[in-house]
């Protein structure tokens, strides 16, 4: 019978031993989860608020800029002479930089035919003909305007 008793309390350590340790591993592990999770969470904050810095950076015209239409510019090109283009665009200038932004802008498609009518039609051909062509009109307008203009935008090219 003491065998009895003593292979009873035996398998009670046992069991009481196993609970106690279930218990800590238990909340080790949901100590060691919260931790984890908040951790993550302000990872994720972070990773959200440097995206949000980097989104306001990237935005390139400060909020007093205004888009200004410069019309439609028809006239023919070099070679072939029978070939005619229609152009129109707008530039993007700096808040309150032109005093006379209608003054300039005819200055702009005067020298916007001007260019247009040294140029043939090869050289204004596929993706990087109108490439080159809206940066050599963004580098004419920029030196016209003083640099007050900040972009140029070719909005519709019809040749014909």
């Amino acid at each position: 019978m003491a065998s009895d008793s003593t292979s009873r309390r035996s398998k009670l350590r046992w069991l009481l031993l196993l609970a106690m340790l279930t218990v800590l591993a238990v909340g080790v592990g949901g100590a060691s989860g919260l931790y984890m999770a908040t951790r993550i969470e302000k990872a994720v904050d972070e990773r959200k608020k440097a995206e949000e810095e980097r989104v306001q950076q990237v935005a390139p015209y400060d909020a007093n800029a205004t888009v200004a239409s410069l019309g439609t510019v028809v006239t023919n090109l070099a070679g072939p002479g029978d070939v005619w283009v229609r152009l129109e665009s707008s530039i993007v200038v700096k808040g309150g930089a032109l005093g006379n932004p209608k003054a300039i802008a005819a200055e702009i498609r005067q020298d916007i035919v001007g260019y247009l009518r040294t140029l043939t039609v090869a050289q204004i051909e596929g993706p990087s003909g109108l490439s080159h062509l809206r940066e050599d009109l963004t580098e004419r307008v920029q030196i016209r305007s003083n640099g007050q203009v900040q972009d140029f935008f070719i909005e519709t090219l019809v040749v014909q």
